[in-house]
């Protein structure tokens, strides 16, 4: 995981942390889960296109005398 993923992911946690201790001392808030779900599937998102792996490697062009131009 890269930096941003990382740091993505501990603000996810700790919003579930807010989230329960607001549900816990003043009541469940709809929106507030939702938000959570939504920052939860956005980081999610981003850990797997962080995972994804390289197409390859990239092709160098020929050169030298022979090399064909265009």
């Amino acid at each position: 995981m890269s930096g941003p993923t990382k740091t993505m992911a501990v603000l996810t946690f700790a919003a579930l942390v807010m989230t329960t201790a607001y549900t816990v001392a003043l009541g469940s808030s709809g929106w507030l889960w939702f938000g959570w779900i939504v920052l939860g599937v956005v980081t999610i998102g981003m850990a797997a296109s962080d995972s994804a792996a390289p197409a390859g490697p990239r092709r160098r062009p020929p050169t030298g005398p022979g090399a064909a131009r265009p």
